[in-house]
């Protein structure tokens, strides 16, 4: 027990040294070059600020979710050795929540790129 302590001691106070010389180390001195945008070398062709669609938001979203899915669906076959039809319930359960918001999206008109 003592040396988890010791060893959590340790890890603690390297990090909190590290972090103030992280904070107190860098030199702050803004300029007109530093604080400029930087597009690789070229003057900014515009602002970086201009409005985007949010269909490309909508997207990236829905890819994110099913991107979770198949990570929620790929450990499946390991566990089914626990109990398949607990494993296959899960596997129905995950799909068909998925396929209901697709379905969802879709009737709202969220997945048309044209308006």
């Amino acid at each position: 027990m003592n040396l988890i302590l010791t060893m959590i001691l340790i890890s603690s106070s390297i990090s909190t040294i590290l972090a103030i010389v992280a904070f107190w180390l860098p030199q702050m001195n803004p300029d007109s070059e530093k604080l400029s945008p930087y597009e690789c070398g070229f003057d900014p062709l515009g602002s970086a600020r201009l409005p985007f669609s949010i269909r490309f938001f909508l997207v990236a979203i829905l890819f994110l979710l099913f991107d979770l899915e198949i990570a929620l669906l790929l450990p499946l076959p390991w566990g089914i050795h626990l109990d398949p039809m607990l494993m296959l319930t899960w596997a129905f359960v995950i799909i068909m929540l998925l396929t209901v918001g697709l379905i969802y999206e879709w009737l709202q008109g969220g997945l048309e790129w044209a308006e």
